[in-house]
């Protein structure tokens, strides 16, 4: 029998434009082979040529409006390490709860708002006995505040109004009724209030980013520090300021972090986990083999040491566990960008370029094999260019990146705050270690993770408070703010580890300005196109394997891929440096 070609276009629920095609072989129902394709472009790199330094926080921040703060962070970061700045204690402390707060954030948006109907069936809850409910509640988080039979039947009766109207408004075109929902009627009416509820928490965390910040999405940053005020004897409740009322203010939303994700993120999770463990099987790929993370959540102001980081950094090749590989950002032959199956071009005889030296051109043209015209194509052949994602590689490998690579590199490094919660879960559900490598084990390892942030959130709190209370309320280092007393050539690599994965952002200065830019994200390592070898990435390996039971709706194929929090907003770039016109759009 012939294979079977299918077409997912566009990835919906997640930032940005993402193609998938996947070929179910020798028609059986088992994915064969796969290709992602970005099909979405921006172009901060040429942007910030020739700009200040200190502005480009504020512009690359822009690349997406989901991972709020993070482009900011590794922007400041690159732009500190270029010039030689240090940061005050104050600053790093702040920094991390910024950051934490935006994982805590991030990750429980991904899973109720971005993943979570991939495995609830909203439809199916309406017949729900809101009593069962009660109890499964009070059985599986028993310290929920809200648990109630009336208040699971007032949710009910308000998804039985969306659809006694016709619609479901924001629970609209999903898979309801596929033969791969596996929930009864009660977990469904849970996950669904669960969904809520967390919509409504949403409000309350990102006040800490409006604090330190002053707004989320793109809180203010500063190269030197941070832009928020420190004054304890001021009593006011001002928004932008740090003082008595404010701190405590983030105090209560960082403790409540911690009882929405112990009491609603941890339980669901291991809640749908049950009812699907084939899915601790499915969506590896490559994250079996080749994994990487470079660290983050500094205790110890501008010191990057694994002493000093939180968060560990480290590639995992082939699997060995035995050997993390130590990564060095600044060397020009571990991290480098190729082009082969992008849709851009590098100068004559590049094979692959290091950030430092990497170049932008686009370069758009329909592969091999393809099916259609530029403007509409119904199948891209693999055998070409068909993404605006470059191919980034470390030492020659594609790589996996986000909340599952740093489990997997915290197990091999016996980093315990990570290590042993995950080793409990897979205990408590009776699954072995290698169950992680999975779609369910993504999930799993940033419920997990999430946990870890909302602690931090309090942690670092408690930590301002008391050095501010020791009598230091420096907040920026401005002692080589003018660019006066800047070399007159460096350049710097600012780094962090985002919600979902690996982020960094190369800066050349020249005389003052911008030379170059290149920022290499999470997505652009998990969705990265085929390489010249004919390898594939981490999105494309791990829908291989995965059976389909129905190729009208593959839901399964969404299921892997929102497991990895797609950002194509942030992975996909064009802009001719030389300044020419692209295209040119009215709308009348």
């Amino acid at each position: 029998m012939a294979d079977r070609r299918i077409v997912v276009d566009p990835v919906t629920r997640i930032e940005g434009h993402l193609r998938v095609q996947a070929v179910l072989g020798n028609g059986g129902n088992v994915i064969t082979d796969s290709q992602s394709t970005g099909t979405m472009w921006r172009g901060l790199e040429v942007i910030l040529k020739g700009r200040d330094p200190r502005d480009a926080w504020a512009f690359v921040e822009r690349i997406c409006g989901v991972c709020t703060g993070i482009h900011a962070l590794a922007a400041v970061r690159s732009v500190e390490d270029a010039i030689g700045i240090k940061i005050p204690k104050n600053a790093n402390i702040i920094r991390n709860l910024m950051n934490a707060t935006l994982y805590t954030h991030d990750h429980i948006v991904h899973f109720y708002q971005l993943s979570a109907l991939d495995w609830v069936d909203v439809v199916s809850s309406l017949s729900a006995d809101p009593r069962e409910v009660s109890e499964l509640q009070k059985k599986i988080s028993p310290h929920h505040p809200l648990s109630s039979p009336g208040y699971f039947r007032d949710v009910q009766n308000r998804m039985k109004k969306f659809v006694a109207s016709g619609q479901l408004g924001i629970f609209a075109n999903g898979y309801w009724g596929h033969p791969a929902m596996k929930l009864p009627p009660a977990v469904n009416l849970l996950a669904v209030t669960h969904y809520l509820e967390a919509l409504d928490f949403q409000r309350e965390i990102i006040k800490i980013h409006t604090i330190l910040g002053g707004k989320n999405p793109h809180p203010n940053y500063l190269v030197g520090g941070v832009a928020c005020p420190i004054n304890m004897h001021d009593s006011g409740a001002a928004g932008n300021m740090i003082n008595e009322v404010t701190m405590n203010y983030m105090r209560d939303i960082a403790k409540q972090s911690v009882e929405f994700v112990r009491n609603v993120y941890l339980p669901d999770i291991k809640a749908i986990a049950s009812f699907y463990p084939e899915w601790f099987k499915y969506g590896g790929g490559i994250v079996k083999k080749n994994v990487l993370c470079y660290g983050d959540f500094p205790e110890i102001a501008n010191d990057w040491s694994e002493k000093s980081l939180q968060m560990p950094s480290g590639a995992i090749i082939d699997g060995d566990l035995t050997h993390v590989h130590e990564v060095d950002l600044r060397d020009p032959t571990q991290i480098q960008e190729f082009v082969d199956h992008s849709w851009y071009k590098y100068p004559e005889g590049k094979q692959g370029l290091h950030p430092w030296e990497g170049v932008t051109d686009q370069a758009f043209e329909l592969p091999e094999g393809s099916v259609g015209t530029k403007t509409k194509f119904e199948w891209l052949g693999e055998k070409g260019k068909y993404s605006w994602i470059k191919s980034p590689r470390w030492k020659g490998h594609m790589m996996e990146v986000g909340p599952l690579a740093r489990l997997i590199v915290s197990i091999a490094k016996d980093v315990k705050p990570f290590k042993e919660p995950a080793l409990e879960l897979l205990k408590e559900l009776n699954l072995p270690l290698e169950a992680v490598y999975s779609t369910l084990g993504r999930h799993a390892a940033r419920a997990l993770e999430c946990d870890w942030t909302a602690h931090k959130m309090v942690q670092y709190v408690d930590d301002l408070i008391a050095n501010i209370k020791s009598g230091d309320e420096t907040a920026a280092n401005m002692e080589l703010w003018e660019p006066k007393t800047w070399p007159k050539e460096c350049r710097g690599v600012g780094f962090c580890e985002a919600p979902r994965g690996a982020l960094g952002h190369w800066c050349v200065i020249k005389d003052t300005r911008i030379e170059n830019w290149q920022a290499i994200v999470p997505t652009t390592w998990n969705a990265s196109p085929r390489s010249p070898e004919g390898l594939q990435g981490a999105f494309e390996t791990s829908l291989i394997g995965t059976p389909v039971a129905d190729p009208q709706r593959p839901l399964e194929i969404i299921r892997t891929i929102h497991s990895f929090d797609p950002c194509l907003a942030c992975a996909t770039h064009v802009l001719d440096p030389q300044g020419h016109e692209l295209c040119n759009v009215r709308v009348r």
